[in-house]
């Protein structure tokens, strides 16, 4: 999933203000006990990020919108 993408669900779903503080304060245990920001820098896909962060939020699954990468 490109970035850009990634940046928009996170928005459209969460908010801009949300969505920045979760991206850097929200940690992941799906990816490694990581915020979703360094996730990210470490490489790895905004994907995963979004799907984690779609679980541990409760979205529900038919909002997921994932896009083909």
């Amino acid at each position: 999933m490109r970035l850009t993408d990634f940046t928009e669900l996170m928005r459209n779903e969460f908010g801009t203000m949300a969505s920045d503080s979760m991206l850097r304060d929200h940690v992941l245990s799906d990816l490694g006990n990581r915020t979703g920001a360094v996730a990210i820098e470490e490489g790895v896909d905004p994907r995963e990020v979004w799907l984690a962060l779609c679980r541990d939020f409760d979205v529900p699954r038919d909002r997921w919108y994932l896009h083909p990468s």
